[in-house]
């Protein structure tokens, strides 16, 4: 390696490095407040939030790689630019595409890893980080009890306090009022009431049960009427008040905390498959797709009392309809004797149950199709995301070659428009994909096909050594305009004074 590459590829490593844990930095941010609200106050342990923290790290990488090779390229070549370097190196006859060529061995390096990356941590990482946060979502909030509210997320209690005291180990409470039920039956309604004077709440069994002992309070409870009482059905059952000194109340924790679910029941989705399991699905959604489209005509002609003519049915053609379909609806109903009247009956209830049969069809053929073109595009889409890294290189180190500036101004303000427009396309050709309304591949591409050719226009420009962002040359465009007005219009005025 000569030393114009080791001094290309060294102003090359250091930004993208940076660059690229600030950006996984941000993407991990934004994807936390979105689920925050969802992920606080709950009996947790630090463990699983780092591990969740972890995963989601993992994922945005595919994301924010195209990313850091476009801010970084820009930065190290708008150095290398700013500070004459890249000048020093066109005028030892070097060209610009010979000094970016250790960089760009490095971001096909990039890409390569990435679509590695994007193919098999991208997939195991998506089904562990959206399993635990699922379990996480799922879970109950930490116990917290409140004045003079009830409390219904311990399962089959409802509990009400009107002061809570705080003690070393344990809370004293104030005024308790507790209803319990049958966790499987809430149409019993509360059939136990208890009210207490005070109580101390507390955990036992590394807090796997909660405990409440209850001090001078009273006790109400009604049996439930069973089969074989013989008192009137509004009567209910037998009714029970006991007074106690001291109660004690254990209630099992089991349903907090986390519990976690069988990864497997996340593995149907399109996000925790690799390329060719992706091909797999997506073909075999394909033949389902076709053979029920296929079908649908022939499995319709039971819902009809006739038959297509031999001629007909050999052509495969359907009868054409004239004008006189209009004619016939635009004409007054005729009053038909009871055995026509129930002809019509019949012939409306058939087209009722095709009509149904229609939309029903319409419905789970759109779906199947949908389905197909979702698994399709998330296939290229392991392709198409490392591709947009040699991409984002080939309109990032023209730009910064044209600009001439480092730094974290310029190049981050340029990095954020471009990633904003390659966002956009990348949407709206998924969009296309995912309606139908162009080829899936077609809509996969649409983004880096359209940045492909601005990065090529860019890099014509900077071997060209074009001034396309210096502001001297618009405003020297902007002069001569004002120029060439002034005489136009004073020639113009000539002519009207000679005439």
């Amino acid at each position: 390696m000569k030393k114009i590459d080791k001094l290309v590829l060294r102003s090359f490593l250091g930004p993208f490095a940076l660059t690229l844990c600030i950006v996984v930095f941000i993407f991990l941010m934004r994807l936390i407040s979105q689920y925050l609200n969802e992920l606080v106050g709950k009996d947790i342990d630090l463990l699983n939030y780092v591990k969740l923290i972890v995963f989601f790290s993992l994922i945005t990488i595919p994301i924010a790689l195209p990313l850091a090779v476009l801010l970084s390229s820009l930065m190290t070549f708008g150095n290398l630019g700013e500070f004459f370097e890249l000048t020093a190196i066109k005028s030892a006859g070097i060209s610009t595409w010979r000094a970016m060529r250790s960089v760009m061995v490095m971001v096909i390096a990039i890409t390569l890893f990435s679509f590695w990356y994007n193919n098999k941590v991208a997939p195991w990482a998506n089904l562990k980080g959206y399993s635990l946060l699922y379990d996480i979502k799922t879970a109950k909030a930490t116990l917290n009890i409140k004045e003079g509210i009830f409390y219904n997320d311990l399962p089959g209690h409802n509990i009400k306090v009107d002061k809570k005291f705080p003690a070393p180990n344990e809370r004293s409470l104030k005024g308790l009022v507790v209803y319990r039920h049958n966790v499987n039956d809430y149409n019993a309604g509360n059939r136990e009431v208890i009210l207490a004077d005070s109580g101390l709440m507390y955990t036992i069994n590394d807090k796997s049960y909660l405990v409440f002992e209850l001090f001078n309070g009273t006790q109400y409870s009604e049996a439930a009427q069973t089969a074989n009482s013989f008192s009137s059905p509004n009567s209910g059952g037998q009714f029970t008040r006991s007074h106690f000194g001291h109660y004690k109340m254990v209630v099992s924790l089991e349903s907090f905390g986390l519990k976690r679910t069988d990864e497997n029941q996340f593995q149907y989705h399109e996000y925790m498959k690799d390329a060719k399991e992706l091909r797999k699905v997506a073909d075999s959604l394909k033949k389902e797709y076709r053979k029920s489209r296929d079908g649908l005509l022939p499995q319709s002609k039971q819902y009809f009392s006739y038959a297509f003519r031999a001629e007909t049915m050999a052509k495969n053609t359907t009868p054409k309809f004239g004008k006189w379909v209009d004619s016939l609806l635009k004409k007054k109903a005729i009053v038909l004797p009871a055995e026509k009247e129930q002809v019509v009956a019949t012939a409306l209830s058939q087209a009722q149950n095709i009509r149904s049969y229609a939309e029903s069809n319409k419905t789970y053929i759109t779906e199947k199709g949908k389905a197909w073109y979702r698994y399709d595009l998330e296939m290229h889409h392991k392709y198409t995301q490392a591709v947009s890294c040699f991409i984002m290189f080939l309109l990032g180190a023209p730009l910064g070659a044209i600009i001439k500036k480092g730094g974290f101004g310029i190049p981050v303000l340029v990095s954020v428009l471009l990633f904003i427009l390659s966002y956009v396309l990348t949407l709206q050709g998924d969009k296309w994909a995912k309606d139908g309304l162009v080829w899936v591949p077609v809509g996969a591409w649409f983004s880096n096909t359209i940045l492909f050719f601005v990065g090529m226009y860019f890099a014509d420009r900077a071997l060209k050594d074009s001034r396309l962002f210096d502001k001297d040359i618009y405003i020297i465009w902007v002069e001569r305009i004002k120029k060439k007005w002034k005489n136009r219009k004073s020639t113009a005025n000539k002519v009207a004074v000679e005439a």
